[in-house]
């Protein structure tokens, strides 16, 4: 009977950790009409469309870099998470939100949420599941025990501190920078914050970046082998 108890005690406590948000946030739900600046390509492109170029160049570049010579089906992949990440933690990094009061929830960037840089996280994993077994079937499970089968245990764990290591990087960084905003603006609420607001436009950007290229390099090592 104690045994039965205790197991009872210990399950209720996880459902109660299961529970646990990081802080209450506003969700909105809206409709989006996006007008993409490329619709109709100009010979002599305009400012919109020279960007857009640009941007999607950059991606390329780096997919390229970081998969090689199979990296054009993961364009859309790479492009999506570093756009997406980049926008969120921009708009977390122009405004401190988090001074708002709401009657329930708070203002912030999307990945100040660890639900959702979690989620980025795992869809990576996904991601370079997917490229490896695409590629190679079955044998994408030789590399676990490569160069040696002592490695099993290692070659396994780091399935799982890959997605972690993503998303608590992002999670804390954001979180971090939005926090100290914050404070700055309700104690020196004039120039000081200015510089600590730039700095962030500038970790959020390379936040994205990192994040990005880690994906990309994951599917990459997923798809050559064994590094």
């Amino acid at each position: 009977m104690d045994v039965i108890s205790s197991s009872i005690k210990t399950y209720n406590i996880w459902f109660e950790i299961s529970g646990v948000e990081v802080g209450q946030h506003l969700y909105w739900q809206i409709g989006v009409s996006v007008i993409i600046a490329v619709r109709n390509p100009q010979t002599i492109p305009t400012d919109g469309q020279n960007l857009f170029e640009y941007i999607l160049e950059f991606i390329r570049d780096l997919s390229k870099t970081q998969i090689g010579d199979e990296y054009g089906p993961w364009i859309p992949f790479i492009g999506t998470m570093f756009l997406f990440i980049f926008v969120s933690n921009w708009s977390g990094a122009l405004l401190p939100w988090k001074i708002i009061e709401l009657p329930h929830g708070e203002l912030a960037a999307p990945t100040n949420d660890i639900n959702t840089t979690v989620a980025l996280a795992l869809l990576t994993s996904v991601a370079y599941f997917y490229a490896g077994l695409s590629k190679k079937g079955l044998s994408y499970f030789e590399k676990y025990i490569k160069p040696t089968p002592i490695l099993l245990p290692i070659n396994i764990l780091e399935d799982f501190t890959k997605p972690l290591s993503l998303s608590f990087r992002l999670f804390g960084n954001i979180l971090a920078d939005e926090l100290v905003v914050v404070v700055l603006v309700s104690l020196v609420p004039l120039v000081i914050p200015i510089p600590v607001m730039l700095l962030g436009l500038f970790t959020s950007g390379i936040q994205a970046l990192i994040f990005a290229t880690l994906a990309a390099a994951y599917i990459g090592e997923s798809m050559e082998g064994h590094h």
